[in-house]
């Protein structure tokens, strides 16, 4: 099978690369790290000017009516600079009430979503109970939970919609190793909630988005990791050669190619099997999320050590892109929990 962009998918992946290399900056990255852990600017000119914060939305929702694909190709041009935006968490809560939510929520919810007025986080716990519409409990590893202004957030077999500044909500910021993607605990004592009336179909489309986003982050460290290192290999000297030009070198530089390309059609697989609506999404979702997370992991490694000493300093990004890569290799469920969830798929086919 030959999968190649469509024109229009072309276009939004050179737009979107020369967006987020011009406007995500390692200084404006730093910036964001020494505050609250986003570029709120950043967010905004993507959300207002570019206007792709509903790319995997329904046109008649407010979004721009596109696919996982799409998605995925925006998520992977977020990766390859370590964007210090909340795009994960934005992608699974308005994926969640987009296909799970009433009319009015996301008349409420989803324009001010889209334009980025309001900052969205969504997240998991099966410690929480609901008492009618109070829910009490915690929410651990919110993405960006400290800067969200609403909460998608699941108990038990539901999603409930919760606002930050709702009565009985707390919010604990972390200090977490990837801090363009800061940590937060949402604790709930008795805090209303608006539940989403169906919540199958809205964990499903958060589940998906998640999954994707992640994965294509990965690929597009992964992409970044090698690029920043084959560049380097050309302008550093040793031994009165190009360092790139020595074996030992090249076959570390082929190891992540390989790994790259099998990355990128786990991961573009997973994103067309959900447009599709195949038998195979949830495999290939997976199946993406594990290994792309896994590759970036690898090449950001490579990148570091492949560097010299300067890869292991504070003023070089290649610690931006290993922290990136650890903090996605267990985010969403770690590489061993999606194979086991594959092997278990696999086996119950057999039987």
């Amino acid at each position: 099978m030959h999968f190649a962009f469509t024109e229009e998918q072309a276009m939004i992946a050179e737009t979107v690369q020369g967006f987020f290399a011009e406007h995500a900056t390692s200084d404006r990255t730093r910036k964001a790290m020494a505050g609250e852990g986003i570029d709120r600017e950043l967010w905004q000119t993507f959300c207002a000017e570019l206007g792709l914060a509903g790319i995997g939305v329904a046109e008649e929702l407010g979004g721009a009516g596109l696919g996982m694909v799409e998605f995925a190709i925006v998520a992977e041009a977020a990766g390859a600079q370590v964007a210090a935006v909340p795009l994960l968490g934005h992608a699974m809560a308005a994926r969640a009430i987009a296909a799970g939510g009433s009319p009015g929520q996301q008349a409420e919810w989803l324009p001010s979503m889209l334009s980025g007025e309001v900052i969205a986080a969504c997240s998991g716990s099966n410690s929480v109970s609901a008492a009618g519409n109070a829910l009490t409990g915690a929410f651990k590893f919110v993405s960006h939970g400290g800067v969200a202004d609403v909460f998608v957030l699941r108990a038990g077999a539901g999603l409930w919609i919760v606002r930050a500044d709702a009565p009985g909500v707390s919010v604990t910021a972390h200090t977490t190793m990837d801090q363009t993607r800061p940590l937060a605990t949402v604790t709930l004592d008795s805090a209303p909630g608006d539940p989403l009336p169906d919540g199958p179909a809205g964990l499903q489309a958060a589940h998906e988005a998640g999954w994707i986003c992640a994965a294509a982050e990965a690929l597009g460290v992964a992409q970044a990791a090698l690029a920043r290192t084959v560049d380097y290999a050309k302008e550093r000297v040793q031994f009165g050669r190009p360092i790139g030009s020595f074996q030992a070198y090249k076959h570390r530089l082929a190891d992540m190619v390989i790994e790259i390309e099998q990355a990128r059609s786990a991961v573009y697989w997973a994103a067309c099997a959900v447009d599709e609506g195949s038998d195979e999404a949830e495999l290939a979702l997976h199946a993406a999320k594990s290994f792309a997370a896994d590759t970036a992991f690898m090449c950001a490694g490579n990148m570091i050590q492949l560097h010299g000493g300067i890869g292991f300093t504070w003023e070089h990004d290649a610690h931006l892109f290993f922290k990136r890569a650890r903090a996605l290799q267990s985010m969403l469920g770690s590489g061993n929990a999606h194979r086991e969830r594959i092997a278990a798929m696999v086996l119950g086919e057999a039987a």
